[in-house]
Order: C-alpha cells, then sequence, then structure tokens
C-alpha cells in the first residue's frame, strides 16, 4: 500500500510540475505580447504627436502662437 500512495504521489508532483511549467510558459507568452502591444501603441502616439505638430505648423498655429507671445507651441510631455 505505501508503495502505490509514493508511486501516487510522484505521479502527481510531476503532474503538476507539467502543468505549472505550462503556466508559466503561457503567462510568459501573454507577457510578451503585451510588452509588444505597448510598445507598438507608444511608437503610433509618437507618430501620432509629430503629425499633430505638423498640421498645427500647416494651419498657422506656430505663428499663432509666437504673435501672443509665446515663444514656441506647446508640447506634450515625452516619455
Amino acid at each position: 500500500m505505501a508503495g502505490s500512495e509514493s508511486k501516487a504521489a510522484k505521479d502527481l508532483t510531476a503532474v503538476m510540475e507539467t502543468t505549472m511549467q505550462q503556466l508559466q510558459s503561457r503567462f510568459q507568452n501573454l507577457s510578451d505580447q503585451i510588452i509588444s502591444k505597448m510598445d507598438e501603441m507608444g511608437t503610433r502616439i509618437d507618430d501620432l504627436e509629430k503629425n499633430v505638430a505638423d498640421l498645427m505648423t500647416q494651419a498657422g498655429a506656430e505663428d499663432h502662437y509666437k504673435s501672443n507671445g509665446f515663444e514656441e507651441r506647446p508640447s506634450w510631455p515625452k516619455h
């Protein structure tokens, strides 16, 4: 009886280790995907800020700010 309990405990331990390794792998993959998406979003936001600045320049906003006593257009803080 003790031998079968020992084997069952070893089998359970092996199953749990495999399950935990699979979970760790899945969480790592999800984490990598999230970080990749955040990097992509950061790049897209930077591009959007540049496009808005270009549109403001084209629309004459630069001159508007200078004529009202501002040295340069306001900008968003960089991260």
